[in-house]
């Protein structure tokens, strides 16, 4: 994209050398100065600046403030709700808390943000996708070139909350009568 401004610039540029000046022919002082600011234009635009490609260590800031309210809000629905659902045996609730959101459709693809907001709305408040997700995320932010030991611990343990959700959301559906557990020997 940048070398096409750059050679719309000069293609102006060289036109406007060629021709005349406000119906006049181009004096010195007006070639010049139309010389000067072409060249300024086009240097300003090939050394633009560019983002700079972080990653890791560089980004912890970043991905602490980008993943943590959602680790926080898990956490502090975790040690509420949650706990007080499994205490009652709420199997509805466990399911909702726990459930993905609904996979894409094509009316969420008209939708300006593809119907990302309103699918994630629709995840439960301790998913893989609103949680854990995030929590893996932030994990990652820790290794640089190579994935560091506190990454790899952090993403096990990631990865055993993960399990036990899925095995709860399982076990929520299974008491719902939603979904029927085999296994065992004929699946007795």
């Amino acid at each position: 994209m940048r070398a096409l401004v750059t050679v719309a610039i000069f293609c102006g540029s060289v036109s406007a050398f060629s021709g005349t000046f406000c119906d006049k022919p181009i004096c010195r002082r007006g070639f010049a100065n139309l010389f000067i600011s072409s060249v300024a234009g086009v240097s300003l635009v090939a050394n633009a600046p560019e983002p700079c490609g972080a990653r890791g260590r560089a980004t912890l800031d970043q991905s602490y403030d980008r993943y943590t309210p959602r680790i926080v809000a898990g956490g502090s629905f975790y040690s509420d709700e949650f706990k007080r659902m499994v205490g009652s045996a709420d199997w509805k609730g466990l399911k909702q808390a726990t459930s993905e959101p609904p996979p894409k459709s094509k009316e969420d693809r008209s939708k300006m943000d593809g119907g990302t907001s309103a699918r994630a709305a629709k995840a439960g408040q301790f998913s893989d996708a609103r949680v854990l997700v995030a929590a893996d995320l932030f994990a990652s932010a820790f290794s640089d070139s190579k994935i560091s030991a506190k990454t790899k611990r952090m993403q096990a343990e990631v990865a055993t909350m993960r399990e036990s959700i899925q095995g709860i959301n399982l076990a929520a559906r299974e008491a719902l009568g939603e979904e029927i557990s085999g296994g065992g020997f004929l699946g007795f």
